[in-house]
């Protein structure tokens, strides 16, 4: 089983480099000012240039409006969108006509039934589905772990990412119990909060690789 692997909040040159050369199937920027992991426009222009070809960049929003997505868009570094907020059904199914992108909805989980949920209502608006912890203060990036099992055995018609609070530690864990087929880490690979550590993306993904 090959499990793609995610670095989201990425904001310095070092740290895209390090997390595309240790293998990483997608990166992520912030759109979202409160966010300790938040980058300008023109930082997200320049990082994302710099990203090669089969990686994918992704950009995080929460309940973003139109002028927002147009603004960040017109960067031309952005493959799929992130949407990490109260957004509806209706309006992921409009950014994604829209924008002509590829939208991604997170779910946040406490309990099961937050699950059934969120696949009844946006399997069938957006290309993929994350599974997030429920508890933080911010939409994501809380290094906050939920309940693995409440995924464990449950059919998602599209494809879907595993995050909330993994580690290098704990990642072959959470992909066992929930059989994710992608995980995405953000404060798991930081040696303080909105810093990323070089040396923990590479063992976060030197452990996925081996999944």
């Amino acid at each position: 089983m090959t499990v793609e692997a995610k670095i989201c909040g990425l904001s310095t040159p070092e740290t895209v480099e390090a997390a595309v050369r240790f293998g990483a199937r997608w990166v992520g920027f912030v759109t979202y000012p409160p966010s300790p992991r938040h980058i300008s426009t023109e930082t997200m222009r320049v990082l994302g240039a710099g990203v090669p070809a089969g990686v994918g960049r992704v950009g995080l929003f929460v309940d973003p409006d139109d002028a927002l997505l147009d603004e960040k868009l017109a960067t031309g570094v952005l493959d799929l969108l992130q949407l990490h907020g109260a957004e509806t059904p209706q309006r992921v199914a409009a950014i994604k006509q829209r924008t002509g992108k590829p939208v991604m909805k997170v779910i946040k989980v406490a309990v099961p039934r937050d699950v059934e949920r969120g696949v009844a209502d946006y399997a069938a608006v957006a290309d993929r589905l994350m599974f997030d912890a429920a508890e933080g203060t911010l939409p994501g990036g809380n290094a906050k772990v939920f309940d693995w099992t409440i995924l464990s055995g449950h059919r998602v018609p599209v494809p879907w990412f595993l995050a909330g609070g993994l580690t290098p530690d704990n990642v072959a864990e959470a992909v066992r119990v929930t059989a994710a087929g992608a995980v995405d880490v953000s404060s798991g690979v930081e040696s303080g909060r909105g810093v990323k550590s070089v040396e923990l993306i590479r063992a976060f993904l030197a452990r996925t690789a081996s999944l």
